[in-house]
């Protein structure tokens, strides 16, 4: 009989302990989330709204800080850090089989308490992690031995778009903005204060461009934010990001074949969204109409991929220009013949 009293208290007791777990976990919040613990160590000040971001903040602190007692801080005991390997087993054997594995930690690139996941940054960011290591002008020199115009590929792309080998592109279109002096073709990337301007009290940033609200971007509606006096100074910038990321950072020969980006065809790039910043500083997407992304005179005017960009107005004028040039020659030799009989007698 005492079986059938000790198994329901079990259970109750598991119950009541899984929101106390929560609750020692917002406890921490409560001392590092201000800025005045800085003055006991840096590393000790963790921003909330970056930490809210992660998945870390679902799993909770004491998921890897799991030797934090209640009497913590006075017990004087230094909280354990759980190895990255502990979770992401998979992408850590991947990542140390890959050149970068012997040169770089996990936490040289990726803070545990502020990391984002993939579709909530901009490629600008990723390579910012690059540049930690690989300074910027030697690597415009060293891809400029075979890549026409380095500077403004690697400007537009993220340096995983071509050393690693993740699948599944998408073109992301971010917003940006005029200024002088850039490096990105004189834009910047727009950040969510310097899109407030644009907006109404309470609207979000993707209604500038997603006027109906629906969670998707037609091609009308991309012709509409394009055409706009309004937003005259804001421009989107294209460029390609995989879906996935993968770990074996390498050199990959593919890469340097025109067609890996270029590609032509009907289905070549054509999925796409457009990446709007927010206050937390991360960004969310909002898929485009397929096909939107070909059309560079009322879908993406600033965003051009030789290969597969279209316009059939365009098309059809080239065409016409092609076939008057050769509709020239042609007639006139036509003619010719027609006429040689007269002017041999003349």
């Amino acid at each position: 009989m005492k079986w059938f009293l000790v198994l329901p208290t079990a259970a109750l007791l598991s119950i009541l302990m899984a929101p106390a777990a929560d609750a020692a976990a917002n406890d921490c919040h409560t001392c590092h989330s201000k800025k005045t613990i800085m003055n006991q160590g840096i590393h000790l000040y963790i921003d909330p709204l970056k930490y809210e971001l992660t998945t870390h903040a679902r799993i909770g602190c004491v998921s890897c800080h799991d030797n934090v007692t209640k009497r913590h801080p006075g017990d004087k005991i230094r909280p354990s850090r759980a190895k990255c390997q502990d979770c992401h087993a998979a992408v850590s054997a991947e990542y140390n089989q890959s050149m970068h594995g012997k040169y770089a930690d996990c936490t040289d690139c990726h803070k545990p308490h502020a990391v984002k996941p993939l579709l909530a940054v901009s490629g600008r960011d990723i390579n910012i992690q690059c540049a930690k290591c690989h300074e910027y002008a030697k690597t415009v020199k060293n891809h400029s031995k075979w890549l026409p115009q380095a500077t403004l590929h690697i400007d537009a792309l993220p340096c995983i778009t071509c050393h690693t080998g993740s699948k599944n592109y998408v073109i992301s279109m971010y917003m940006v903005k005029s200024v002088s002096g850039s490096s990105m073709g004189g834009v910047a990337l727009a950040s969510y204060e310097d899109l407030l301007p644009f907006l109404s009290t309470g609207e979000k940033v993707a209604t500038l461009i997603d006027g109906d609200g629906d969670g998707a971007i037609s091609l009308s509606e991309l012709k509409k934010f394009n055409t706009s006096g309004k937003y005259r100074s804001l421009s989107l910038l294209g460029t390609m990001m995989p879906e996935v990321v993968t770990h074996n950072y390498e050199i990959l020969d593919n890469r340097r074949d025109c067609t890996f980006c270029h590609a032509s065809g009907p289905n070549a790039q054509q999925a796409s969204d457009i990446a709007f910043p927010q206050q937390d500083g991360s960004y969310s997407r909002t898929p485009v109409e397929k096909g939107a992304i070909l059309d560079i005179l009322y879908g993406t005017p600033d965003f051009y991929m030789t290969g597969f960009t279209r316009n059939n107005t365009l098309s059809i004028i080239g065409a016409l220009i092609a076939a008057g040039g050769l509709l020239v020659p042609i007639l006139h030799g036509t003619l010719r013949f027609l006429t040689r009989n007269r002017r041999k007698e003349q």
